[in-house]
């Protein structure tokens, strides 16, 4: 195969795994007008469009996916063992990029972060923090931290956070002059802060469990957030019910700022997990910050977010 076709190949799998010819033509450090007339040369030699464009996107055709499917995998090999032979530096390099929600790289990967990378100066790490479960494959993410229950099965999960415990709370006045709820059905007559789905649109569900009897429950009030702290901040003003992990709240709690209710009704469930494709060729930088989040995961150390 020529040389200009390994190069062009690759221009393919850019662009068709970022979606654009400006993202692409970024990470591979080139214009998009050379990019964009390295694509039409390989299409007219092969015979068949590759790519789809439009204003707005670029998508892979019936025979780009085609191609896509054979030769994607063979360029991220590469791309492994280039970062496998840092084994044969001093210290491990390269980046390493995760995806994260904001509570688990607040609470659980930035704690790790700040003691492991002044030990190795040459790995950097990219954190992407969202509350969207992605396809970490094809957004080209080494791994991913999330719920234990909410990795796929087709994943190495590795434990790195003790079990976690939500708690529904509201500042003693709201409770003036309102009776606290005794089973989460009596939630329908409370206000109660909604935290939005950040792909669905939707609101998440209050999900509670109690001797093998399981609720969800769809709650409605004045406020909608995208965000944790903000909850706990509409909470602590008063303006109603919410429900977070009990971490983000024990010092409310113990300092008579939030109250509790429910608590019954909130049993544990597996905490935070990192995870990345079982057919992964893990290189040193990522092998030591897998090993930092395992011992710490070992350890059940977790720092509260306030």
């Amino acid at each position: 195969m020529a040389r200009a076709d390994l190069t062009d190949l690759l221009s393919f799998v850019t662009v068709s795994q970022e979606g654009s010819f400006t993202r692409a033509a970024v990470r591979l450090g080139i214009t998009q007008s050379a990019l964009s007339h390295a694509l039409k040369g390989l299409e007219a030699r092969l015979g068949v469009q590759l790519l789809n464009r439009s204003t707005r996107a670029v998508s892979p055709t019936e025979a780009g996916q085609r191609l896509l499917r054979s030769v994607g995998p063979q360029f991220e090999q590469i791309r492994v063992e280039l970062a496998a032979l840092t084994e044969l530096r001093d210290k491990p390099a390269g980046t390493v990029r995760i995806t994260a929600s904001e509570d688990a790289a607040a609470t659980v990967l930035w704690p790790v972060l700040t003691r492991l990378l002044p030990s190795y100066p040459d790995i950097t790490v990219e954190v992407v923090t969202e509350q969207a479960l992605i396809d970490i494959v094809a957004e080209r993410f080494d791994a991913g931290i999330r719920i234990g229950e909410h990795v796929e099965k087709d994943m190495v999960a590795v434990r790195i956070g003790p079990d976690m415990r939500m708690a529904v709370v509201g500042a003693p006045g709201y409770f003036a002059g309102r009776r606290k709820p005794r089973h989460p059905a009596d939630l329908t007559a409370h206000l109660c802060i909604n935290l939005r789905r950040p792909t669905r649109g939707g609101f998440y569900p209050w999900e509670f469990e109690r001797k093998g009897e399981a609720l969800d429950v769809r709650v409605e009030g004045r406020l909608v957030f995208t965000s944790l702290r903000l909850i706990r901040e509409g909470a602590l003003a008063g303006l109603g019910l919410a429900y977070l992990p009990e971490e983000h709240v024990e010092r409310d709690l113990a300092e008579g700022r939030l109250v509790r209710v429910l608590e019954g009704w909130c049993e544990p469930f597996p905490g935070y997990h990192l995870y990345y494709p079982s057919r992964r060729q893990p290189a040193p930088a990522f092998t030591v910050l897998v090993e930092a989040l395992r011992q710490r995961g070992a350890g059940g150390g977790r720092q509260p977010t306030v």
